[in-house]
């Protein structure tokens, strides 16, 4: 799975899949929630309009400045490891990498799609286990996590 797996997610340039065994998974089989939240455009913040009770509509000025608003970025990821023992240790570690980040920052960095998102870990949730943790074996499971990206690429 190394060659296949390595080097698709780096965050702050750590090889997610290398360091912890993680990698990006879907929610369902065929889906495509990943793509769609990194590729969905933030929305615009509002222009300042004046709207005058003795006129009709609201007036603008004559030139409009669109700015993005900060936006939400939520990523599905899978953990796999050999052992239970190995899970556990990558499980924890990659939480509180995304926790952490460098001074609270994380890039992620998707080389597939020349693109970097600069964002700050907001929460984690959905825990799915793939795999029975009460016994020793092969360990895999997946969890959604929340970003917030407060400069939008997009």
């Amino acid at each position: 799975m190394d060659n296949i797996l390595s080097g698709l997610v780096l965050i702050n340039s750590t090889d997610i899949w290398t360091t912890y065994g993680a990698f990006l998974v879907e929610n369902k089989q065929g889906g495509m929630d990943n793509i769609t939240s990194i590729m969905t455009p933030s929305e615009t913040k509002e222009d300042t309009a004046v709207d005058i009770r003795e006129e009709n509509g609201e007036k603008y000025s004559s030139t409009l400045t669109p700015r993005n608003k900060a936006r939400d970025v939520e990523l599905y990821f899978a953990i796999y490891a050999k052992t239970q023992a190995d899970w556990m240790k990558n499980y924890f570690a990659f939480i509180n990498f995304l926790k952490q980040g460098a001074n609270g920052w994380l890039d992620i960095n998707f080389p597939q799609l020349s693109l970097t998102l600069h964002v700050k870990y907001s929460q984690c949730s959905k825990f799915t286990p793939l795999t029975y943790l009460w016994k020793e074996g092969v360990h895999a499971s997946k969890f959604k996590v929340k970003f917030r990206e407060p400069v939008p690429v997009i």
